[in-house]
């Protein structure tokens, strides 16, 4: 339903003209129509969005909004409808969830594990001959280890051991590799198990060990994470919830790996978290297979 309908529908709003809602720009598939006066003069909108807290709001327009309320039209809060359309979260403070909390529900993360360990326990035999496979290969090509370990950031601001597949050369060196083009330190297999995430397959076994989850926030190494901090001080607050073999960010930005880059990535992360849900999970999922089948965002 939620590729069916962003495809091939185009939603209209009409914007009450105040505050916020004057920054609304056509974007993400969704028409922006900005109203003169307190009427929507019998036209169909999807919703109508306000900033409910300028104080130009006069008493004309609040009341035009509870005819629309009482009329069953939809009326929603700019900062609302800006999330929901980027799926991103502004880093300029924290941001509460649904709930008025910062803590995401304690319910879902219990059961979030329960999955996480029911599904790694079927994935690992399964995935075991690719595994072997896969190891052969980067045996066959290239000296030095199989498994590729790094300290990252991780639950509860726990540092952990992550497990990756050896994608790159471990004699070449150099600088500036992050940008886009291609990188001389991967190797040939290493570029094929990078494109179809087959690099990350081994965090299986993170996951079984309680330090990842399959859906989360990427795990950033130690250095990156305390130098973000510095610029944005509760940068910790993304490791609240489990990290993950895939992301909001991943699936909606993909790589990302300088520092501009990085803050979108965070704004992605901060969404994920204010609405951490099974059904956000579960779209992530399909993201990721599309993700995975497309070689989106790979490096």
């Amino acid at each position: 339903g939620y590729f069916i309908g962003h495809r091939y529908r185009i939603n209209r709003y009409a914007l009450v003209p105040f505050g916020e809602a004057l920054e609304f720009t056509e974007t993400h598939g969704a028409l922006f129509v900005l109203l003169s006066e307190p009427d929507l003069k019998h036209e169909r909108f999807n919703a109508v969005i306000a900033d409910l807290r300028s104080s130009e709001l006069t008493a004309e327009w609040q009341k035009f909004l509870a005819h629309c309320t009482l009329s069953r039209i939809p009326v929603y809060h700019t900062k609302q409808v800006k999330e929901s359309l980027t799926g991103r979260v502004k880093i300029d403070h924290l941001s509460e969830n649904e709930f008025g909390a910062l803590l995401p529900s304690s319910f879902y993360e219990k059961l979030k594990r329960i999955i996480d360990i029911i599904s790694s326990l079927f994935f690992i035999p399964l995935f075991t001959p690719l595994l072997l496979v896969v190891a052969l290969l980067i045996r066959l090509e290239s000296k030095g280890p199989i498994i590729f370990f790094q300290k990252r950031m991780g639950f509860r601001g726990r540092p952990f051991t992550m497990f990756k597949f050896r994608s790159m050369y471990i004699d070449v060196k150099g600088k500036g590799f992050t940008q886009e083009g291609e990188d001389p330190r991967i190797t040939k297999v290493g570029k094929f198990i990078r494109k179809f995430r087959i690099d990350e397959l081994p965090q299986f076994f993170n996951i079984l060990f309680g330090q990842m989850s399959f859906i989360g926030p990427r795990p950033e190494s130690l250095e990156l994470s305390r130098w973000y901090e510095n610029d944005v001080p509760f940068f910790s607050y993304r490791h609240v919830v489990r990290p993950g073999i895939s992301g909001w960010a991943q699936v909606e930005q993909g790589y990302a790996a300088e520092v501009d880059g990085m803050k979108v990535k965070l704004e992605y992360d901060f969404y994920y978290i204010k609405h951490f849900s099974f059904w956000l999970d579960t779209l992530i999922t399909f993201k990721t297979i599309k993700t995975i089948l497309t070689g989106f965002g790979a490096r």
